[in-house]
């Protein structure tokens, strides 16, 4: 069971890396270098097949003059081979070509691939300062509310002790103001009763003054 899912594990990936290769695009250059190469490779083809053609009229040539050894059949043969020489130097001409083309398309290839992964890296580093400018809005946001709910506490505190003593202000004054007002109504309520018992006294003096005067 085990072999069977590390096979699968290991197809799965490979998947996964031709994925990779299928979405990378291809640039103009290596389209261009694909496009020289399968110019080269059809010059490649027509090149061959006139060596092919001129090797055939050369054997023909051969075996003519060797049939009927005439000046002109020799005259042929030396023709035939010149022209064979020819179409060998295109051909390798037109092979030459293709190798210059292989060579481009693995220049661009090459060149593509470092685009690709410059491009992958400048995509890396903008998806890195995405996530650290994400992060530090959060850990700002968290700063933040640490701070307000410190800072509340630090001003419930503060507010508290100010509320504590203007409170005890306030009953001191209170208490002083009715201290004061129960000193002043019971110095209001004593001169009353002085002057009750002064018009009590006037009024026996009035009267022991009248009784004085009768006797006299």
């Amino acid at each position: 069971m085990a072999r069977g899912r590390k096979k699968a594990v290991k197809k799965t990936t490979a998947k996964k890396r031709v994925a990779r290769k299928a979405v990378v695009a291809t640039s103009p250059a290596q389209s261009k270098a694909t496009k020289a190469v399968e110019k080269a490779a059809s010059q490649v083809k027509a090149a061959q097949a006139k060596v092919d053609a001129a090797s055939k009229k050369l054997a023909a040539a051969r075996k003519k003059a060797t049939t009927t050894g005439t000046a002109a059949a020799k005259k042929a043969v030396v023709t035939a081979r010149a022209a064979v020489a020819k179409q060998k130097e295109a051909l390798a001409a037109a092979k030459a070509a293709g190798r210059e083309a292989k060579k481009l398309v693995q220049a661009a290839a090459v060149e593509a691939k470092a685009a690709a992964a410059a491009a992958a890296a400048q995509e890396a580093v903008a998806a890195y300062e995405a996530q650290l400018a994400a992060k530090a809005d959060a850990d700002l946001k968290k700063a933040l509310a640490a701070y307000e709910e410190k800072w509340k506490k630090s001003r419930a505190k503060k507010d508290a002790a100010k509320v504590k003593s203007k409170a005890k202000k306030t009953e001191a004054k209170a208490k002083a103001a009715a201290k004061k007002a129960s000193a002043k109504l019971k110095s209001l309520a004593k001169p009353a009763k002085k002057k009750a018992t002064r018009r009590k006294t006037t009024a026996k003096k009035r009267v022991g003054r009248r009784k004085s005067a009768k006797k006299a």
